[in-house]
């Protein structure tokens, strides 16, 4: 078991597909990570229903997102990507999936917990994956309160995994932020992980711009966003 110091410093971020984490986080993660914090990238699907090209199978398109992950973690500063290799766009809410959460945070034991905010359903420019809602409303159950009950699936016990109480949680893509990150000084790192995730970037020039766009605030610094729950239970 990890001591307390090590779990203040370690976060776990939970998305749905390779390049999620890069668009909600990546900021944060690298300047996090700078100051000490271990992160960790759990991807929930196999990213195999991220193409239109005619001649990409499935196959091929897993094999390569599973790279372009592993190339921008490096990138950020990321201890360890795992893979749960759901299939892309049939993440449903189910036991198994939060079950599959939950073991990855009594395993690892974080302070922190990244993921999609699933009440982001439509806005008025965009629709929210389904993925990411589930993903995200499966993270939150995972948190609280399956990982910290300990009757609560019989079988991660066995397998000698306790319960663990993750203190606080930031969902992207929230229409309802409480919190700004500062990342003015790793911008150009978050954009260098994106960029490594090519099967997704028919016009890396027009994404960069959009992003610095995006994320730029009145004062001219950079800003990632997040709802935080600070869990007091």
């Amino acid at each position: 078991m990890v001591s307390q110091e090590r779990e203040r410093q370690r976060a776990l971020v939970i998305a749905a597909h390779p390049d999620d984490a890069e668009f909600g986080c990546a900021g944060t993660v690298a300047l996090w990570s700078r100051q000490g914090w271990e992160f960790y990238y759990l991807i929930c699907t196999d990213g195999s229903k991220g193409s239109n090209d005619p001649h990409m199978s499935a196959e091929r398109l897993v094999v390569t997102r599973r790279q372009e992950q592993l190339e921008a973690a490096k990138v950020l500063g990321v201890r360890e990507v795992f893979f749960l290799d759901y299939v892309d766009g049939e993440v449903t809410y189910c036991r198994e999936l939060v079950r599959d959460l939950v073991r990855y945070i009594r395993l690892l034991r974080p302070q922190a917990v990244f993921s999609h905010d699933p009440n982001q359903i439509v806005s008025d420019r965009f629709i929210n994956h389904p993925d990411h809602r589930f993903v995200g409303m499966a993270a939150l159950d995972a948190v609280y309160p399956m990982a910290r009950t300990r009757p609560a699936y019989p079988e991660l016990l066995a397998e000698g995994l306790e319960p663990h109480r993750v203190q606080e949680v930031y969902l992207w893509t929230s229409s309802q932020p409480n919190w700004a990150v500062d990342i003015t000084d790793t911008l150009e790192l978050k954009i260098k992980a994106l960029l490594c995730h090519r099967s997704q970037l028919p016009d890396p020039e027009a994404l960069t711009e959009r992003l610095r766009a995006r994320l730029q605030g009145e004062d001219g610094r950079y800003w990632e966003r997040f709802r935080r729950i600070e869990l007091q239970l």
